[in-house]
C-alpha cells in the first residue's frame, strides 16, 4: 500500500465522530514548510466550525490565519510525537478518565502513523509544554498534533466542550 493511502487509513482510525478529526495528504508545494501546514490546519478547523455538532457552540467563529496558527504552534520532539498522537485521539480532553478509543489501539496507530512520516518528520501542537498552557485555536478546549516531512503530513485535533 503507498504510504498516502496508508497515512490516511492510519489517521482516519484515530477520528472520533464529533471530537477527534483528522486529516492526512500529499503537499502539492514544492518544499512546503511551517506556513503550509498551518494551511492544512486552518482547513480542518473549518470542516470542524462547519460540522453541525459544533456550529451552535461556535457561531460566527472563523478560524485563525495562516501567521496565527504559525505563531501558536510548539515543537515536538519526533520521539514524543506517538504518544502525544495516542492522547489526543484516545483521552478526552474535558474527562480524562473518559477514552475515546481503547488505549492500546490507540497507541498502535499513533506509531503507525509517526513512523510512516518518518524520524525526519516535524512535530507540532498547540500545547506550551513549558508552562502547560494550551494555545485555543477554537474558542473551545481543542488539542492538535501536526506532523509533517517533505511530502505528506498527518493532523489529529481533538475538540470539546465543557
Amino acid at each position: 500500500m503507498e504510504v498516502l493511502a496508508e497515512l490516511q487509513a492510519g489517521m482516519s482510525e484515530l477520528a472520533t465522530p464529533m471530537r477527534v478529526y483528522v486529516a492526512a495528504g500529499r503537499y502539492t508545494e514544492p518544499e512546503p514548510d511551517l506556513p503550509e501546514l498551518a494551511a492544512r490546519i486552518c482547513a480542518l478547523l473549518t470542516v470542524v466550525a462547519a460540522d453541525e455538532a459544533w456550529r451552535r457552540f461556535l457561531p460566527g467563529y472563523t478560524p485563525p490565519s495562516v501567521p496565527a496558527i504559525c505563531a501558536s504552534l510548539e515543537p515536538v520532539e519526533t520521539h514524543e510525537a506517538a504518544s502525544f498522537l495516542a492522547q489526543v485521539a484516545g483521552v478526552d480532553l474535558v474527562w480524562p478518565s473518559h477514552r475515546h478509543l481503547p488505549a492500546e489501539a490507540a497507541e498502535r496507530m499513533a506509531e503507525r502513523v509517526v513512523a510512516l512520516l518518518g524520524p525526519e518528520a516535524s512535530w507540532w501542537t498547540n500545547h506550551d509544554a513549558e508552562c502547560g498552557a494550551v494555545h485555543g485555536l477554537t474558542p473551545l478546549f481543542d488539542s492538535l498534533l501536526a506532523g509533517m516531512q517533505g511530502e505528506h503530513f498527518a493532523l489529529a485535533l481533538q475538540i470539546a466542550d465543557d
